[in-house]
């Protein structure tokens, strides 16, 4: 990932209508669907986030023609994604040393 213009933050509602401002992590592509990890981001004049969540991962869906996130469909989808994800930053971490 590119981090040459600084982080990528997002706003997104969760299942409670509360907003949540994510900061994307990484993209991967599994089994042809896209998939960003995202982590809350601290925003300047908001709350801390949320100890409750940690690394999110979302997919990229089509919905009426457009791309949308929306969370895996099962706890093995999720499982699965996330120790690639897992897999790639501990990659990074060990490529700068």
């Amino acid at each position: 990932m590119n981090e040459d213009f600084g982080p990528t933050f997002l706003t997104v509602t969760d299942e409670d209508g509360e907003e949540i401002t994510l900061e994307v992590v990484d993209s991967l592509e599994y089994n042809g669907v896209a998939y960003t990890a995202f982590f809350p981001a601290e925003v300047e004049g908001e709350d801390t986030p949320d100890e409750e969540y940690g690394l999110v991962i979302l997919k990229t869906v089509q919905e009426d023609g457009e791309d949308v996130l929306s969370t895996p469909d099962s706890d093995e989808e999720l499982n699965i994604v996330y120790d690639l994800f897992m897999e790639r930053l501990q990659d990074s971490f060990e490529e700068d040393d």
